[in-house]
């Protein structure tokens, strides 16, 4: 009999690795699911499992999915635009088959095409929908397939594919917002650095050259001198200067390959002095809103925690859900952790404790991510118009002190002449 290596979370949300014998793929799911355990992965001892190694970036929706072969490449939008087209095919009552079979032949990207049809026929072959999504964990993380999952064991999977395509629909527009409100600042910013390298290494030499022969050894203004001798230290610098900067990156980027490192830059990030504020909201909305639509969709709570962990970019955030899921686990209501841990404010302990009384938990967290996105927005909103501006300011002030320090030499030349 055949033997096929799984990967599954028990009831507690702890994964399980191991083999079972069973006649096909499908006995074998079904052989887990009587153990009680939720398969993420089930594949023959032929096939290697992936190890299980930290892969929050794969599993973010708000990265472009690359597949080992290198031919193309599956961003969020499109698995976004396929899930509401699937939500609305099965809704209208079209075979789950046929609806992917009629995806797969509109589809334009090629890695999303032969996906589809590789899932279709996985279908065919005995598999339920959960099952064969789950063969593909690069383009179909694990909040997807449980959903999904949830949704078939239900009985209403065009509901729960409503509410995932809902769900990827509000973080791409969150990203859309920030993306669009960060552009101009980092356009004028971008301009303005190449305005004052300009200015400083190829301007002020030649009029240095210039005073230098009018003034016949008389001395400068103090600016000018001061606004000469920094033209001089970028001139001469730079190198140094860009050495620095990829030496700083280097050791972020070797700082994020360890989770000690990290912890350290994801909790300084949500410290930071302007941006802090905005970076935690972020995170407190994608958590209420993944977590909610989870437990939404029939996911049990300590699976759900586990796998809102690793959606998470921000490894301070998943630290703190580690501690919600393990109080969970000895029989705390959600409400305690929630409202001990720093990360989350009072108004948000508050609002599950009452979620949690009134059995109407999922729902509440759903209330809370829309709280928490209307305060992103608003936050993005008033971070623009306190930027710009500063940016166009700053920019003013440098460039005039650059002209008034190059004038002032002029006007004694100019007495002088007279």
């Amino acid at each position: 009999m055949p033997k096929f290596r799984y990967i599954a979370h028990d009831i507690h949300g702890e994964e399980r690795q191991g083999t079972v014998n069973a006649a096909n793929h499908g006995a074998a799911v079904e052989q887990l699911r009587g153990k009680g355990l939720f398969p993420s992965q089930v594949l023959g001892t032929d096939l290697q499992l992936p190890k299980t190694v930290s892969c929050r970036p794969k599993l973010r929706f708000d990265m472009e999915i690359r597949l080992p072969s290198g031919l193309s490449v599956v961003r969020s939008k499109q698995l976004m635009v396929v899930t509401r087209q699937m939500a609305t095919l099965v809704h209208a009552g079209l075979p789950l088959l046929r609806g992917l079979h009629v995806l797969e032949r509109q589809e334009r990207n090629a890695a999303l095409r032969r996906t589809l049809g590789m899932v279709a026929g996985a279908i065919e072959g005995g598999s339920n929908f959960a099952d064969a999504l789950a063969m593909h964990p690069r383009i179909f993380n694990k909040l997807y397939v449980n959903m999904v999952r949830a949704g078939e064991a239900g009985g209403v999977l065009d509901v729960v594919l409503d509410r995932l395509a809902a769900y990827m629909e509000k973080a791409q527009k969150i990203r859309n917002r920030l993306r669009s409100a960060m552009t101009y600042p980092l356009v004028v910013l971008l301009a303005s650095s190449a305005i004052m390298a300009f200015l400083m290494m190829a301007v002020i030499p030649r009029f240095e050259r210039i005073f230098a022969d009018m003034l016949e050894g008389r001395s400068l203004p103090p600016l000018t001198l001061h606004v000469m001798r920094l033209s001089e230290q970028i001139k001469h610098g730079w190198p140094a200067a860009l050495a620095a900067v990829g030496a700083t990156f280097l050791v972020l980027a070797m700082l994020r390959r360890v989770r000690a490192g990290r912890l350290l830059l994801d909790g300084a990030k949500l410290r930071l002095p302007l941006f802090g504020n905005l970076v935690r909201m972020g995170v407190l909305a994608r958590f209420a809103r993944t977590l909610g639509t989870l437990m939404h969709s029939g996911v049990p709570i300590l699976q759900a925690l586990a796998i809102v962990k690793e959606t998470l970019s921000n490894e301070a955030a998943a630290a703190a859900i580690q501690r919600i899921h393990d109080e969970i686990k000895e029989g705390e209501p959600m409400a305690a952790p929630v409202e001990a841990l720093p990360l989350f404010p009072p108004m948000f302990g508050g609002m599950v404790e009452v979620g949690e009384e009134t059995g109407e938990l999922p729902a509440m967290l759903l209330k809370i991510a829309d709280l928490y996105e209307d305060e992103v927005d608003n936050a993005i909103a008033a971070l623009s118009s306190v930027i710009e501006p500063l940016l166009i300011v700053l920019l003013a002030v440098a460039v005039g002190t650059i002209v008034v320090a190059m004038f002032l030499p002029m006007v004694s030349i100019i007495g002088s002449m007279s």
